[in-house]
């Protein structure tokens, strides 16, 4: 216990937190046991890989669902959001001859628009985030199914003359560009939360709206700007997934993502009900989930088992994050204390 005390002072445990630090191992070991137990039927250098190619839009979604629930809020609509940014925008670009350029700025137009209707209805309307969450879902995908009408959506392949170049927002000629891109991005959260205004104002609202709003703070302003920001890195998540996938449709877009954004914040030591948070920690959690994800794909799990499992593990966190439960533990640590101390005046 003395060492573990010690361990949690040292300077880097500190800013980085040691869950935080424990979870990297833990990514890092999952790869090394199944790699042992599963020898050649389980490709280490691949599944690194796949994680690394696909990890950019959940990263991105985990950024911006991280704001949303530094206030207390929540976002189910992120995943349908993506991608209906994603295919209005493909579809612009093969159907109506849109430049690659525009269309990419359309992405985000759209996803800010969706940021900016769920920012409004939660802090102005005083509609419960998890209601107007679940209605931005399903308008996302009935907008997607309409303006697409129903319909495949294919974007640019790398040999085109013209948009080719769009394929580079992930990877040019081996080196990955969406890796830098989504570092960068995190940096730039970074910095508005802890290093800004409204970052402060965000961080502050989570622990106390009320306080904060007789302080004389707007703190509608401030909370409708933490869902505009998710709504923009939705919009940019799906450029992302754009340059990665070559097709498709609205039946299934965004399925379940939502869920591994806001579990991959969980993962990273957020509090879900807000005002304990950490970007650093969200991005650990996005690589820990697309890892957890791509193993499971390597074990022939199908993808209609794959949320449960991940179910399972929202449910064990919100437990272990819960009031009840932490009272738990620190009654049975008081007892703890209490025998140490009575068996010590015993000797």
């Amino acid at each position: 216990m003395k060492n573990l005390e010690k361990l949690k002072q040292n300077p880097i445990v500190k800013k980085l937190g040691l869950n935080r630090i424990l979870l990297a191992c833990i990514l890092v070991l999952m790869f090394v046991v199944f790699k042992v137990v599963l020898g050649s039927k389980f490709p280490v250098g691949d599944s690194i890989k796949s994680t690394l190619n696909y990890v950019y839009f959940l990263g991105f979604l985990s950024l911006g669902v991280t704001f949303v629930i530094a206030t207390g809020g929540i976002d189910f609509s992120i995943g349908p959001v993506m991608f209906c940014c994603a295919l209005i925008s493909g579809y612009c670009m093969t159907s109506y001859h849109v430049p690659c350029a525009a269309a990419m700025v359309i992405c985000i137009l759209i996803g800010f628009a969706f940021g900016v209707f769920n920012g409004w209805m939660v802090s102005y309307m005083s509609v419960p985030p998890f209601i107007i969450s679940m209605a931005s879902m399903n308008i996302a995908k009935g907008i997607a199914s309409v303006f697409t009408k129903t319909q495949s959506v294919s974007w640019p392949l790398g040999s085109d003359p013209v948009n080719g170049w769009f394929r580079n927002l992930i990877s040019y000629k081996g080196f990955p560009v969406g890796l830098v891109i989504f570092l960068a991005a995190a940096v730039i959260c970074g910095i508005i939360l802890y290093n800004t205004k409204p970052g402060r104002y965000i961080l502050c609202l989570g622990s106390n709206s009320e306080a904060v709003r007789l302080s004389g703070v707007n703190t509608k302003k401030w909370r409708m700007l933490a869902y505009v920001i998710c709504g923009v890195l939705a919009g940019i998540a799906g450029l992302v997934a754009s340059s990665r996938i070559y097709s498709a449709d609205a039946n299934n877009i965004g399925l379940n993502l939502e869920m591994d954004a806001i579990l991959a914040v969980a993962l990273g030591g957020n509090f879900l009900g807000g005002g304990k948070f950490s970007l650093i920690g969200s991005v650990i959690g996005a690589y820990t989930i697309q890892a957890l994800t791509t193993v499971l794909y390597g074990l022939n799990v199908s993808a209609d088992q794959l949320p449960v499992y991940k179910a399972i593990v929202v449910v064990v966190i919100v437990v272990l994050q819960s009031p009840v439960f932490k009272k738990f533990i620190a009654v049975q640590k008081e007892k703890r204390t209490s025998k140490a101390a009575v068996k010590g005046g015993a000797n």
